[in-house]
């Protein structure tokens, strides 16, 4: 425990580093209150932000849900976030296992959370209000984008049919206008775009560009690449970097997509999201083969993505 001196030593030198006069703020602690549970998580905020649009109970499961899953990818921003800012001396071996592993688990739990959606919604409620839902869908996550952007090269998330041509170094406008999942909104003979990918772009297509020139150079793959051919080779490394791919790409888009099948699939056919897209081509990872570190997955591998699952 600090004594009195030392910590005023330090309060000093904090505020008088920022120009600031240490007695005006601790004359200011004399009339703050103090903290309470519920002013610091918000909870009275938190309880008021589900808004839903019919009198259907189980449209709260599904707002609520969504909700919670924002609030995870939030969380994996923050530490994918702490891996972009670090200069690579300073991001050890240890370290980037460390953060790969975190973020994993919040996709553990986003995985295993989806028996909450698949097992915990009536399916003729659902199937009711969801009608009140269109044109929204949940391919306008622009967090789950950042998400992408953040942990793998620009290239990864080009749709799969025009990966092996794209120009590597075409425009962020060009890229963005072929990545995957464009195709839940997007006719590529003609060019049209759904209400839905339009209405996305307009809200979030600017902020994605500039939120890409950064991560670019500093998405999770790159700065993997950076590190000493030692820390490449380390095997608990490699092996979360492993897991994180494959629990991102195959476990929780499955655990996903099972979850729309349950209820979509009506009568043996796949009925249509809410957005308009084509669900089935655009969720399953067979077609879209989204990988975030290709060069740690063998070729064999690589052609199985998806499948067998």
């Amino acid at each position: 425990m600090k004594s009195e001196a030392d910590i005023t030593k330090k309060l000093k030198e904090k505020y008088s580093s920022i120009d600031q006069d240490l007695d005006v703020h601790l004359e200011g602690l004399l009339h703050s209150k103090p903290i309470s549970y519920w002013d610091y998580i918000q909870t009275d905020v938190l309880l008021n932000l589900q808004k839903p649009r019919t009198d259907f109970p189980d449209e709260m499961v599904f707002i609520m849900y969504h909700q919670i899953s924002e609030l995870l990818f939030k969380m994996i921003l923050t530490e994918i976030e702490q891996v972009a800012k670090n200069e690579i001396d300073d991001l050890d071996t240890a370290i980037f296992t460390e953060k790969i592993m975190r973020i994993s688990r919040y996709f553990d739990v986003l995985t295993s959370s989806f028996s909450i959606m698949k097992d915990g919604m009536n399916i003729d409620q659902y199937n009711q209000f969801r009608t009140t839902l269109t044109p929204a869908s949940g391919f306008q996550s622009a967090q789950y984008r950042k998400v992408e952007f953040a942990s793998t090269e620009l290239i990864n998330l080009i749709d799969k049919r025009f990966r092996d041509t794209i120009d590597r170094s075409s425009s962020y406008e060009n890229a963005f206008e072929h990545l995957y999942w464009q195709a839940a909104g997007k006719d590529y003979e003609t060019g049209k775009k759904t209400y839905t990918l339009s209405d996305f772009e307009a809200r979030y297509k600017e902020e994605f560009i500039r939120f890409t020139k950064f991560y670019q150079y500093n998405n999770l793959w790159s700065k993997f690449k950076e590190l000493p051919e030692a820390s490449q080779s380390d095997e608990a490394l490699v092996k979360a970097m492993r897991h994180y791919d494959y629990t991102v790409n195959v476990k929780w888009v499955m655990a996903h997509y099972n979850t729309a099948n349950h209820y979509l699939n009506i009568g043996g056919k796949a009925a249509e999201a809410t957005g308009g897209s084509e669900w089935v081509k655009y969720m399953h990872p067979k077609y879209q083969k989204r990988i975030f570190f290709p060069d740690l997955w063998t070729a064999q591998e690589i052609r199985d993505w998806g499948t067998n699952i």
